[in-house]
């Protein structure tokens, strides 16, 4: 018996099962072992037995057919929808979160994972896109609608600079009286009283809304609001882009043809940007991956000199009280194996998106470790505020300190970086920040 091991994983191979030097080709065929122990961090053990098949004697099967696509997948190859529902639907696990885990060693070798402090202000919550999903917003005139003032601004941004933090991710409802001229004199008043602050604000729903309110282009909505102040753009709203989903969940937003179309004009204008997908309500898994190949597809066609999508962020549906769940009868079933399968077939099946965001707000601090060895390279951020996720049933936070812990109990170094993903030293004096639970 040969024996080999390192801090996170333990691998055995029998060497009667050693083929002979005739037979060069073999499978991996695995079974996984998670536990946790509360108090003492994450173990996380994984016993890999390696079965030697001679190929010249069997015909092709499903295990060939995940060989041969999971050795291309390590060469970068762009795969198909219908090669990225095979991987999903009958690979083990482990083998996905292997080779995802290699990917992401080739594209981020330092062994860091990054971390990033950020808040999460609405502008308003007000909405009539009427989402299925969504707990937080209000019709016009509702008694519990407001539009966030100047002097709310002012408070919670101190409070993030004091939190070590240097952005604000700046989002709202698609409010029918706010316009163009709302947001960029809003942009304005902020970067004139607090130039160092970054506004990660926005996304391509809440452009496409100011662009039909003004009767222009995404292009020229995206100038007006970077001349005011606007540093990045967040990939909120994807949701899943194909139509027959946005239908059902969110069709007071635009369709996903128009998402990726703001994308593009983002792109073209040397705007970074995020992109996400909301999974495990009404979509098919076929849905998931055309979804991530239609990211794909907008990201090769970025510029070259522009980042584009600087990083991919799946989630999972959150139900409590949502009318999908209390009207439809939807709930949220997605397992922790499912979402390390979504973590691992998001690496593989984006190449050309260097970050994977492990989403621990949804999913919590456990299996968003466990991401960590199935591709993803970035925990996101700690975000002092959260009102929309949490909303429908998110219950996780992080401290800065404790998602530094949660970072290296998973076996990382952890890195405090800003929203180009741009290494940040961890400011001298940093104020605790104080979580309920």
């Amino acid at each position: 018996m040969s024996f080999f091991s390192n801090s996170i994983f333990e691998y055995s191979i029998s060497e009667e099962e050693s083929p002979n030097e005739e037979s060069k080709e073999f499978f991996l065929h695995s079974t996984t072992m998670f536990s946790f122990s509360e108090g003492a961090g994450l173990f996380f053990r994984e016993v890999i037995t390696i079965y030697y098949v001679d190929l010249r004697s069997i015909k092709v099967d499903k295990k060939v057919n995940t060989e041969s696509l999971l050795k291309r997948a390590l060469n970068f190859d762009f795969l198909s929808v219908e090669e990225g529902v095979f991987l999903f639907e009958n690979a083990p696990v482990s083998e996905l979160m292997y080779v995802a885990n290699e990917l992401r060693k080739i594209q981020k070798p330092d062994g860091k994972v990054t971390w990033q402090i950020d808040r999460n202000v609405n502008t308003t919550n007000v909405c009539i896109a009427n989402c299925k999903f969504c707990n937080f917003y209000r019709l016009p005139g509702h008694p519990e609608s407001y539009i966030t003032d100047i002097e709310a601004y002012k408070k919670k941004i101190e409070e993030t600079f004091r939190y070590g933090g240097d952005q604000l991710l700046l989002q709202g409802g698609h409010h029918p009286e706010l316009g163009l001229k709302f947001y960029s004199d809003l942009f304005r008043q902020l970067k004139n009283l607090y130039p160092k602050l970054k506004l990660h604000a926005l996304g391509p729903p809440e452009v496409a809304h100011i662009t039909k309110l003004e009767n222009s282009t995404h292009t020229e909505v995206l100038k007006a609001l970077v001349e005011a102040g606007l540093d990045s753009l967040p990939g909120a709203g994807a949701e899943i882009l194909n139509d027959r989903v946005r239908r059902l969940i969110s069709n007071g937003k635009c369709g996903g043809k128009e998402w990726l179309d703001v994308m593009r004009a983002a792109h073209k204008l040397n705007i970074t940007t995020s992109a996400t997908m909301m999974f495990g309500h009404v979509e098919t898994i076929y849905e998931r991956f055309e979804h991530l190949a239609w990211l794909r597809e907008v990201q090769s066609e970025k510029p070259k000199d522009a980042k584009g999508f600087l990083a991919f962020i799946p989630w999972t549906f959150q139900d409590a009280d949502t009318i999908l769940a209390d009207v439809k009868g939807v709930r949220n079933k997605v397992t922790g194996e499912e979402y390390l399968r979504m973590i691992a077939m998001s690496r593989i099946m984006l190449p050309n998106i260097l970050n994977i965001q492990a989403s621990w707000l949804t999913v919590g601090k456990e299996i968003a470790q466990l991401s960590l060895h199935a591709g993803a390279n970035d925990f996101g951020s700690i975000m002092i505020e959260e009102n929309v996720v949490s909303a429908a049933g998110a219950p996780h936070r992080f401290t800065a300190k404790n998602i530094q812990q949660a970072i290296r109990e998973a076996g990382f170094e952890p890195q405090l970086r800003n929203q180009q993903y741009e290494y940040r030293k961890l400011p001298a004096e940093i104020e605790e920040q104080i979580v309920s639970y």
